[in-house]
């Protein structure tokens, strides 16, 4: 799989964000209120020196890429990395290598390469904190066959977008997420 041809069709994080119609507010938002903490912008440097790049698979209707998104971004300024975003439906070839469980089609994914485009390391759909919520609201919801599912459903996602939107704790798991994987797989 050539990372380096996927990279280069990507759009910038502003092409994306400008493109945006689903949650562009929510994730400027989250963006301008999120910065990374003091304490972690020294670990964030030592990652500079690997000359990282990340491909983000995702999508603007994706509450999960909302709330990512915006931190992923901050740790790049942070680490200088430089982003380029897919969306999903558009680039099944690349996303079907990066399934969720080996069947799902979840987002985002962020691919990160080195300056030669090899994989160093790969992060998403969601931080385990996370993903334990969204497993907890799941399971409030009647069988899929049931006539109120579809508002149960719709019902969820907004409590989901409310907490992913408004809690710092939330942003603060994926960010610790999303670094150590980086730590974990890129410093080896």
């Amino acid at each position: 799989m050539n990372l380096k041809h996927w990279f280069e069709k990507g759009q910038t994080p502003h092409e994306y964000i400008d493109g945006m119609e689903a949650h562009k507010d929510n994730l400027q938002n989250i963006y301008q209120s999120f910065s990374v903490p003091e304490s972690e912008k020294e670990n964030l440097k030592q990652l500079a020196s690997k000359n990282l790049n990340v491909i983000v698979l995702t999508e603007d209707w994706c509450g999960d890429a909302m709330v990512n998104l915006p931190v992923l971004l901050r740790i790049a300024e942070a680490a200088d990395m430089d982003v380029r975003t897919l969306n999903r439906d558009e680039n099944l070839e690349l996303m079907d290598q990066y399934l969720t469980n080996g069947t799902s089609r979840a987002i985002p994914i962020f691919i990160f390469v080195d300056s030669d485009f090899n994989e160093q390391a790969v992060w998403g759909p969601r931080a385990p904190v996370v993903q334990q919520l969204v497993d907890e609201e799941k399971a409030k919801l009647p069988p899929r066959d049931h006539e109120t599912f579809p508002e149960a459903q719709k019902e969820m996602i907004g409590r989901l977008t409310a907490q992913y939107t408004g809690s710092e704790a939330i942003w603060h798991e994926v960010f610790q997420s999303i670094k150590t994987t980086l730590m974990n797989q890129v410093q080896k």
